[in-house]
């Protein structure tokens, strides 16, 4: 799957770039910050990302929003996922919370680059229908029968594994409002943990292009056909992937930078990425046995000026293994020869200056 989300990081100022008044997520309150737009892979085992690019206020234009350069969120997002897939980046489909499905534009870009998706829609998001139909997501999951979890009617039940190893029986359904239906090239599924009180924070308002197996048209779209089970399982992989992406972006320092152009800012966000795929890339990487035969990485061949005193000998090697190209050291099989000075420091010692005399200002 690909996974948009985005990154907002209070800043000061108004001299750097991207820097505006806006929501941020993680402060959960509007403030002076910066907000990236990230694109994710995930194969539901591991995740990392492939693309981010910081959302520009109106205010950083010479038109503000009417500037032909200025881009929303929704459509920093849906460039992004299709760069992904022209970059050869195969995605089950694109999964995105409500935020960014807010406008036919954003179906419109994901519908022109061939990608499927799944995202949430907001419970009370109004729409055309008949005065006695269902106007809103959670008026058509009312609206479905059976909402007693012994008899579930519309309700199938949906098994949920999490990453603690516990599982849980969730309730899905396909429901129908306005142009969205099962027999529809929209689909409306609606995902709880509660049927009867649809809890809110415990439910999910999820539209798909991806068909319906009985669907008229399954046999003909571009897309193969997903049953309930499969639409919770996709999604329920964003919250894991916001949660602990974030987790380790704080450890990386993704916010910890101290530049102002948009160049620098950009820099800084890209070696962040790199050190977050270094960290999964090691996390798998299997151990490689110790080359013994293999030359010194850095020889020293040049004079060097005093009296040269050699180190003892190493009795071990902190760094074993073959290196991915010359000078470079590759440890990740000996971790703990690295950080075992680390662990517990010793305090700094310190040689005790002499005694200094003070001199005394003469007074009359």
């Amino acid at each position: 799957m690909l996974v948009i989300d985005d990154s907002g990081d209070r800043k000061d100022g108004t001299a750097t770039a991207h820097v505006g008044r806006q929501w941020l997520g993680r402060l959960g309150k509007t403030d002076n910050g910066i907000v990236t737009v990230t694109r994710v892979w995930t194969d539901g085992r591991i995740h990392y990302p492939l693309h981010a690019q910081p959302y520009t206020p109106a205010h950083h234009f010479a038109r503000g929003r009417a500037d032909p350069d200025f881009r929303t969120k929704p459509q920093i997002s849906a460039a992004l996922a299709a760069q992904g897939k022209q970059a050869g980046f195969a995605c089950r489909a694109v999964v995105a919370d409500c935020a960014y499905p807010v406008s036919d534009d954003w179906y419109l870009a994901l519908r022109e680059a061939g990608l499927p998706y799944v995202v949430a829609l907001r419970p009370h998001r109004g729409s055309w229908a008949p005065a006695d139909e269902p106007h809103t997501p959670i008026d058509a999951a009312r609206a479905l029968t059976g909402t007693d979890p012994e008899n579930p009617s519309d309700w199938r039940p949906i098994a949920r594994r999490f990453r603690d190893g516990h599982t849980e029986t969730w309730w899905a359904a396909d429901a129908t409002l306005g142009g969205y239906g099962p027999n529809s090239t929209c689909r409306l599924v609606v995902a709880t943990s509660d049927p009867g009180t649809l809890p809110e924070k415990a439910t999910w308002y999820l539209t798909t292009n991806l068909p319906h197996p009985d669907a008229p048209h399954a046999a003909t779209s571009t897309h193969s056909p997903a049953d309930l089970a499969e639409i919770v399982r996709v999604y329920g992989l964003r919250p894991w992937i916001e949660q602990s992406y974030k987790q380790i972006k704080d450890e990386l320092g993704w916010a910890d930078f101290q530049v102002r152009s948009a160049k620098a800012i950009h820099r800084h966000q890209t070696l962040v990425n790199c050190a977050f795929s270094f960290c999964w890339d090691q996390w798998f990487a299997p151990p490689v046995p110790l080359d013994t035969t293999a030359p010194e990485s850095c020889p020293d061949e040049r004079a060097e000026r005093g009296t040269r005193h050699a180190p003892p000998a190493p009795t071990a090697l902190p760094a074993q293994g073959l290196t991915r190209r010359p000078l470079l050291a590759h440890p990740g099989d000996q971790p703990g020869p690295l950080v075992a000075g680390l662990d517990r420091p010793r305090p700094a010692t310190r040689t005790p200056s002499p005694p200094r005399r003070r001199h005394r200002r003469k007074t009359p």
